[in-house]
């Protein structure tokens, strides 16, 4: 992404940990359709501290896979939790070190949501995918979080999220739209919905507590900041949020997978 663009939820290592615990939790629901044939060559676009590189590895062991991002201490952390088996390479998704068409596979997951122009970074993608090459993106839609019980002091810290986004925080509803608009064809898109309740106690700690709570949470100093909410306020919200994750709460929340050649 470009060097400008700054990433809401911070480079802390209490994220990292969060984008691990996501990552984790998720990994069947978002990845099981995804693999590569031996020695295709693939590009993962904003690999960040490698999260989600772990599972595309797993799922495609004997892929020659390369992974981009635009910080160097999160291509350390991703190249510490995942190894040599990817090619590492820090570049700004808008000037990619790579010849034209040099990649037969792109994957972009949780990329586009933190950029202004997202057609503009997949034109730019398009370029080093070759002719007939796929693309993946996959990204989640804030707008989808419906829970009990119902809270509009906990919508309230949620919509604090939204707002405080540089990009789109409900990226994942216009994947279809966006990728046709960025010439590619063939487009696809699933929902891939995560439901958590008391029947799924790995879910509600993976997903509901430790992965969209603490994503809120992650955002309260820069709330207050702004102006877009008050201690008081902020603190009943978070209370009814969490609240979502214990015994008789339900949280669910849709994240949207979308396929597409070049």
């Amino acid at each position: 992404m470009r060097t400008a663009t700054a990433y809401v939820h911070g480079y802390s290592a209490t994220e990292a940990r969060r984008l691990g615990d996501q990552a984790d939790t998720l990994a069947e629901l978002l990845h099981h359709d995804t693999g590569y044939p031996a020695g295709s060559r693939v590009l993962e676009v904003g690999c960040g501290v490698g999260a989600q590189t772990v599972h595309l590895v797993a799922g495609s062991p004997a892929a020659a896979i390369t992974a981009v991002d635009v910080s160097a201490a999160s291509l350390a952390a991703a190249r510490d939790r995942v190894g040599d088996r990817v090619r590492w390479c820090r570049a700004d998704l808008f000037a990619l070190p790579f010849q034209d068409g040099e990649f037969e596979h792109l994957f972009v997951c949780f990329v586009l949501e933190h950029l202004p122009d997202p057609v503009a970074a997949l034109h730019a993608l398009r370029r080093v995918l070759r002719p007939g090459g796929t693309v993946t993106v996959i990204e989640g839609d804030h707008g989808s979080a419906f829970y009990h019980p119902a809270s509009p002091h906990a919508q309230h810290t949620i919509d604090c999220l939204v707002r405080l986004q540089p990009g789109d925080a409900l990226i994942g509803r216009r994947l279809h739209p966006l990728l046709t608009a960025a010439g590619f064809r063939d487009v696809a898109v699933t929902p891939r919905t995560v439901h958590a309740d008391d029947a799924h106690p790995h879910l509600v700690a993976g997903f509901t507590h430790n992965t969209f709570v603490a994503m809120v949470e992650a955002v309260r100093d820069r709330a207050l900041t702004a102006g877009l909410t008050t201690e008081a306020r902020w603190r009943e919200g978070i209370a009814d949020l969490r609240r979502t994750g214990d015994p008789g709460g339900t949280f669910t929340y849709t994240f949207f997978k979308a396929t597409g050649v070049g």
